[in-house]
């Protein structure tokens, strides 16, 4: 007793292939293309710039260390004082201004930690000789949300880091997440800004959002599968069941 034609079983095998799902590589793989091109720009450099809501990190230091004692005065709240490596942390405000020792209130915002290291250097000299100034962020973040392994909010130890660095942190992208199009707002001197990165273009490595800012975010949109399983919600399973019950049952009548 045959009810299904051979044509018929091998359509029904490659559907459930089908269903099973067949990736395109050109959808999954980073940076594309890269072993095609002959250089990138590695003297392209990258400092952050300063903005409101930062909290510095400032030391100052010179060859006679009493000298700096007013510079470096421990903020004392209650029996809590701030970490003598690290030194005191002034947090810049909504204007860019920071509240500093003997020099009073100073505009960092909008300037790289480079420059503002200068710029507080040039003002430490009229009191010191040869000072050194050491500035730090003391809560560089980067949010990473959508389809990643594990989104969230990632405190940065140094002041740089790369958009596939950040990802890695989130556990990379599921399956699910679209490669192409992933959303990276960014606060620029208190406007929000938006752009989009292309996971898959080896060009990514010389574009100027390589290296995230301060508070970045980068949202990971679900591509279609994704959302076609949404509508179809849990029942995608129950479907995938009875198709490899049907199967089985044709197999089962083709040798009966």
């Amino acid at each position: 007793m045959k009810l299904f034609t051979k044509s018929s079983y091998i359509f029904m095998v490659s559907l459930l292939l089908i269903l099973s799902g067949c990736a395109d590589k050109k959808k999954l793989v980073y940076l594309q293309g890269i072993d095609n091109q002959k250089n990138y720009d590695n003297s392209l450099r990258y400092e952050i710039k300063l903005q409101p809501d930062d909290l510095l990190s400032i030391v100052v230091t010179a060859e006679n260390p009493e000298v700096t004692t007013p510079f470096n005065l421990p903020l004392i709240q209650g029996n809590v004082t701030t970490n003598s490596q690290t030194g005191r942390t002034f947090l810049i405000d909504n204007d860019g201004y920071i509240e500093y020792p003997v020099l009073g209130r100073i505009k960092l915002g909008g300037l790289t930690r480079t420059e503002a290291t200068a710029k507080l250097t040039q003002m430490v000299s009229n009191y010191i000789n040869n000072p050194v100034i050491t500035v730090r962020i003391m809560n560089y973040k980067v949010s990473v949300l959508g389809e990643v392994a594990k989104p969230g909010s990632f405190n940065i130890p140094g002041e740089r880091i790369t958009v596939l660095e950040a990802l890695s942190l989130a556990g990379d992208l599921t399956i699910y997440g679209k490669r192409k199009n992933i959303l990276l707002i960014r606060d620029d001197e208190g406007k929000k800004t938006y752009t989009r990165i292309d996971l898959t273009d080896s060009q990514l490595l010389n574009s100027s959002n390589f290296y995230l800012a301060q508070n970045d975010i980068l949202i990971v949109e679900p591509n279609k599968p994704k959302l076609n399983s949404s509508i179809v919600g849990p029942n995608i399973g129950l479907w995938l069941t009875s198709i490899s019950v049907m199967l089985s049952l044709m197999i089962f009548l083709k040798n009966y």
